[in-house]
């Protein structure tokens, strides 16, 4: 299908903006309140859970109003697109790999050989909830907005590096909110310190490029996007993984996107959106 349906870029980012930033902001709030009772906690768990599918409802909403966005919406969720094996590998494993060859260049810098042990629990909480939760959620509940309605709005007026560059920009900020509720992931990894709170923004970049080239090379496959979004956060909690490690798995990532940037120069640079082969 075209994507020239997708046309209100600022309504969709302006809303999804505006749901989740309200709802994080109060519960990041409400968070460092002295009394943390079971009350305080399902609070805070609740605005999570309503501030992460506030983009998906908008763009369920947005779409609704289409009848062509609808159709477009349920094949891409109900109908099985086959895809070239590597593509699917890619998906599953790339996140695994890059982080396993990480750890294993951070014992060059004396890192411990412990960081290949499973970890015992989780680096955070979210609330009442158990940290699984939000590992699995929040990939599924963004990727059916990010990639139902977000990233094909852009790419439908850029190219898909713009896209992907733009919306890297906008994500960074998306999260923000997020750092400042106590015990979240983002708030543990900025009180790490700021070479970790920097590496957690510009890892987005290059994780961006690689999720929408997986996602156009499979002709816009969501299940694609949710699984990969899985493994990035499954697999950065697997192990016992040392900070440093993470922002070498950046590096890592950064120059496989450059490589394949110039690799594929026509696909990340050309304006009109083509459906891949």
């Amino acid at each position: 299908m075209s994507i020239d349906r997708y046309i209100h870029p600022l309504r969709f980012y302006f809303l999804s903006t505006a749901i989740p930033w309200a709802c994080w902001f109060a519960a990041a709030y409400i968070s460092h309140q002295e009394t943390r009772g079971t009350y305080t906690l399902l609070l805070t768990s609740l605005l999570g859970v309503v501030g992460l599918a506030g983009p998906m409802v908008v763009a369920f909403w947005m779409m609704a109003a289409d009848p062509v966005l609808r159709v477009d919406l349920t094949t891409r969720l109900f109908r099985f697109q086959p895809m070239r094996p590597v593509y699917l590998l890619i998906t599953c494993l790339l996140m695994l790999g890059s982080i396993l060859l990480a750890q294993a260049i951070s014992l060059l810098f004396g890192h411990s050989v412990d960081q290949f042990r499973f970890a015992g629990g989780f680096s955070f909480s979210a609330g009442l909830l158990p940290a699984w939760v939000p590992l699995i959620l929040a990939p599924v509940l963004e990727e059916l907005a990010w990639h139902s309605y977000g990233t094909d709005c852009l790419r439908r007026r850029m190219s898909l590096f713009a896209t992907s560059m733009l919306f890297g920009v906008f994500w960074v900020l998306w999260h923000v909110p997020l750092s400042f509720i106590r015990d979240y992931y983002h708030s543990n990894v900025v009180e790490t310190g700021w070479l970790y709170g920097l590496n957690f923004a510009v890892s987005l970049f290059p994780y961006v490029l690689l999720m929408n080239w997986l996602y156009y090379k499979t002709n816009r496959n969501l299940y694609v996007t949710i699984v990969f979004h899985i493994s990035a956060g499954l697999f950065n909690e697997m192990f016992m993984t040392h900070p440093d490690s993470k922002v070498i798995q950046t590096v890592l990532l950064t120059l496989l996107t450059i490589w394949l940037v110039m690799k594929e120069r026509r696909f990340f640079f050309q304006r009109a959106y083509t459906a891949a082969d």
